[in-house]
């Protein structure tokens, strides 16, 4: 049975549901999956599908990455298509896990960031060890479809129709971009839910090479960190991975490649570990404090020009970090909250970023940064909704204790 027959089973589809309420989806997405699913509205979606129409073209949008000034392009399919295709990943994620290395753990069933900061923390000597990180540069968009495909066909050789299917989307060349249709090298479409499917195949060679080599190795989708005994080793598994990008057509970001020592301890997916203590990579607190930043004065001058009391405009930005730190989004499994706090052992960074948010509501009630801004009191800010981030990481481990006094 092809896995495209199960997108029409409502079975299927309240599985689907039931596994997205279990995360900590925002609730109107939860109201629209279920909508979607009570209208049968991915029946007419999967009635395209076997009759073999052409599928809607993704339509292209290049937006800009906060904190920076580099431009990421994303793909998004219509609605429906697109929810459909987010049961499809989901299927597709669960059927073929069996084709990666415990090495892997992107967007997968049961693993997830937290697993591999815990297994590397796990590794005896772990502290003693060198490590060489990299990033592919521009991965989903980047990897050459023409290579994919015949990793693609392999991996789905149970279920031609399904191979079919997903060939025909990859080879597309059309998009929509600015209500235009045009022909772009498109990869495999970061953004749309297959994309994730995709990029765990791709690189799973390398996965499996550094497996049969028995060396310490971890990559979460385009993040990649390898432990050797010495710089030497190091580099030499540097030459590994840069060989085996070279021949899949992809290269390195090489802002984001870096070597540590074992005094320096390492940085991987927004974590540091050094001497035992795992905590949130400096450039994550520094990254989420540019945002915060940046939030509070597009707020103060939203709030001048539109008359709006500073008590609102304080309780509009405690409002977007809450839902950015506590839910996901309607396309992640997990929350800010969650890709963190299961693996932290230190409040400091988390004690940092509180800081640092409280000071941006002072100033939005304020409306200064004198010693005034100190009139606004800790119980004010509560009153309008702000959550301490380190009172919510001990709310969150059962086994975390947290000190007396704190705010």
């Amino acid at each position: 049975m092809s896995l495209l027959d199960q997108l029409s089973d409502r079975n299927s589809w309240e599985k689907f549901y039931d596994y997205k309420c279990s995360l900590a989806v925002p609730g109107d997405f939860a109201k629209q999956l279920r909508r979607f699913i009570d209208a049968g509205a991915y029946l007419p979606v999967c009635e395209e599908i076997a009759s073999g129409r052409s599928f809607p073209l993704p339509r292209m949008s290049v937006i800009s990455k906060q904190s920076t000034q580099k431009k990421r392009t994303v793909f998004t399919y219509p609605d429906a298509e697109n929810m459909v295709l987010k049961l499809l990943t989901y299927l597709l994620l669960r059927r073929y896990d069996g084709l990666f290395e415990d090495s892997l753990y992107s967007f997968r069933p049961g693993r997830n960031a937290k697993d591999a900061i815990r297994m590397l923390r796990s590794v005896p000597g772990i502290g003693e060890m060198y490590s060489y990180k990299a990033d592919v540069s521009d991965y989903f968009n980047s990897i050459p479809v023409e290579k994919l495909l015949p990793m693609l066909k392999d991996a789905l050789a149970d279920d031609p129709e399904l191979y079919a299917f997903l060939a025909g989307l990859l080879e597309e060349p059309c998009v929509i971009h600015e209500g235009e249709m045009v022909q772009v090298r498109k990869g495999i479409m970061a953004g749309t839910p297959l994309s994730s499917f995709y990029a765990n195949l791709y690189l799973s060679d390398m996965d499996r090479l550094f497996a049969e080599k028995g060396v310490l190795y971890s990559r979460y989708s385009d993040d990649i960190i390898v432990f050797a005994d010495s710089h030497v080793e190091a580099e030499e598994y540097r030459g590994t991975v840069l060989s085996c990008l070279k021949a899949k057509g992809l290269g390195l970001n090489p802002d984001k490649e870096t070597f540590s020592a074992p005094e320096d301890g390492f940085v991987y997916l927004g974590f540091s570990y050094r001497q035992g203590i795992v905590d949130i990579a400096p450039a994550s607190v520094i990254k989420l404090k540019h945002k915060m930043r940046r939030k509070a004065r597009a707020l103060i001058r939203w709030g001048m020009r539109n008359g709006i009391e500073p008590e609102k405009t304080a309780k509009a930005f405690i409002r977007i970090f809450n839902r950015k730190l506590m839910e996901s989004s309607p396309d992640s499994d997990l929350t800010w909250s969650y890709w963190f706090f299961p693996s932290l052992n230190t409040d400091r960074s988390l004690r940092e970023m509180d800081h640092y948010a409280q000071e941006c509501v002072r100033y939005l009630i304020s409306g200064r940064r004198t010693k005034a801004r100190f009139n606004v009191r800790y119980e004010d800010m509560k009153k309008l909704g702000y959550k301490s981030l380190v009172h919510e990481y001990y709310r969150f481990g059962e086994d975390k204790e947290e000190p007396a006094g704190q705010e």
